[in-house]
């Protein structure tokens, strides 16, 4: 990076660990701050340099080193808030350590966040090849899933398209008639009003104006979201009809129902954030969220990939979510592992039901990319047959092409059902669980991240690329840095 042409405030993080009282005293040599301390000059922070180099005026800015160097640190700890944040800095040792005595106040460590999100997730990828650097990642095998997070949005600030065009209505009628009562006293009022025109709007006039503008545009949002829904449910048949006649079986059953661009009048959408989406949660409740997707190599749980959609379900994200992890190895310069010959090596997908389809089936395989999905929810304690992971893995590829080659005419749901009921199959399966859904409770039990904090999709996904670019830091730290961990 080219030396900074804008003067910043100084910051040596050096010599407050010389100071007499300084937190290198009171801290284990291997504790987490001095890690980030150390892993910070390796990454290349221009992206977030660059907004400051041309603002020569003014006080003097915090040291944007030392400001990503906070926010990495917080999120890796289980701290999101500006102001937990701020307050830490003046009673926390570890957050001294990065600070010093130059504390900024919460207000600079927010917008610090909302400036530079972007370039904050960006650092993912430089993260990722630091990873590969220390041997954490392997390409032998990944495993994807998706976790719903509660967004920044209540649910006592939506409203159904029933209900709105009802409270349209309505608002409509209370308008006209304030208008019409202002009418009546406006000759009255042009005495008291002097030089006034005596059309102001009064506030409650305004107020509801505004409350129906804001109605009719969610409404049109509801509208839009009805058409492009539509649009994809007539694909959706005409895919499965394709299939159906391909497989010359016949149509049983009740015909579909008729698919309607209006939206239906229990249709919600929210005034908080409009982007989000009601789903539902774990313990049976219903929150508007974000549906947030991982990629994890097997070795040591690196996420490779990380995105957040508004699908309740994980059915369309097993190919885009693999598109993107390859993407971030090539931008990470991270190349696959090829076998004796230079070729390049398959990687195993490891996917749960919930991602299966012969559609993701067929997209994963033309990106090199051997699936392994569960079919249809497996039993509770149903017994496995262990298998060495070296073992399975070096396996999983053969078995796959021998169940083929057995079921050429199969469809690729029993194509999938035998390559899983081998012994290997199953093992190999068997890692997905251990690698992937542990991410997810550390992320939400152990660092404490259960709710986006910002607003907009774009906004979160640049958030929970943060999540999990400090998941890999930690990892990094817990592999290679500490002294007698592996």
């Amino acid at each position: 990076m080219e030396a900074p042409r804008k003067t910043y405030r100084p910051w040596d993080p050096d010599s407050y660990r010389q100071q007499a009282y300084s937190p290198q005293s009171k801290l284990p040599q291997d504790d987490l701050v001095f890690f980030f301390l150390d892993v910070l000059p390796q990454l290349d922070l221009s992206a977030i340099y660059a907004p400051y180099e041309d603002q020569l005026r003014g006080a003097p800015p915090f040291d944007p080193r030392m400001m990503t160097c906070l926010w990495l640190y917080a999120y890796s700890v289980g701290v999101f808030s500006s102001r937990k944040i701020a307050l830490a800095c003046e009673r926390n040792l570890a957050f001294l350590t990065i600070v010093g005595n130059d504390r900024p106040d919460f207000r600079t460590i927010s917008d610090f966040r909302k400036i530079h999100l972007d370039a904050l997730a960006d650092l993912f990828n430089q993260v990722l090849k630091l990873a590969h650097e220390a041997g954490l990642v392997q390409l032998g095998a990944w495993a994807t899933d998706g976790s719903k997070f509660p967004g920044n949005a209540s649910r006592h600030k939506a409203m159904s398209y029933g209900y709105m065009k009802k409270e349209e209505e309505r608002l409509k009628q209370e308008i006209a008639e304030l208008l019409k009562q202002q009418q009546e006293i406006d000759a009255q009022e042009d005495a008291v009003l002097g030089t006034r025109r005596g059309d102001e709007l009064t506030e409650e006039l305004q107020f509801r104006e505004q409350r129906l503008a804001k109605i009719a545009e969610a409404k049109k949002r509801l509208e839009d979201q009805a058409k492009v829904a539509a649009a994809e449910e007539k694909q959706r048949r005409a895919e499965a009809e394709q299939q159906r006649q391909q497989e010359g079986r016949h149509a049983g059953g009740r015909p579909p129902a008729p698919i309607s661009e209006v939206p239906d009048d229990k249709a919600q959408t929210n005034f908080t954030d409009p982007e989000l989406k009601v789903m539902p949660q774990a313990n049976k409740s219903w929150e508007y969220s974000g549906n947030a997707q991982a990629v994890a190599d097997v070795a040591c749980g690196i996420i490779v990939a990380a995105d957040v959609v508004l699908d309740t379900n994980d059915k369309q994200q097993a190919v885009p979510m693999a598109q993107q992890a390859l993407a971030n190895l090539e931008a990470a310069g991270i190349e696959r592992p090829r076998d004796e010959q230079g070729n390049v090596q398959k990687i195993i997908g490891l996917h749960d039901s919930g991602f299966f389809s012969a559609k993701a089936v067929s997209g994963l395989e033309a990106l090199d990319i051997d699936p392994h999905m569960a079919i249809e929810r497996q039993k509770h304690h149903a017994v496995a047959v262990p298998a060495p992971v070296t073992v399975a893995l070096q396996t999983a590829v053969q078995l796959a092409q021998d169940a083929e080659a057995d079921a050429s005419n199969a469809s690729a749901k029993e194509k999938m059902r035998a390559k899983l009921q081998t012994p290997q199959g199953r093992a190999v399966y068997g890692l997905r669980k251990g690698v992937i859904e542990p991410i997810f409770g550390q992320i939400k039990a152990a660092r404490g991240f259960r709710r986006f904090s910002l607003r907009g999709l774009e906004n979160i996904r640049s958030e929970w690329r943060l999540v999990c670019l400090t998941h890999n830091l930690l990892k990094i730290w817990r592999y290679s840095y500490v002294p007698g961990k592996n």
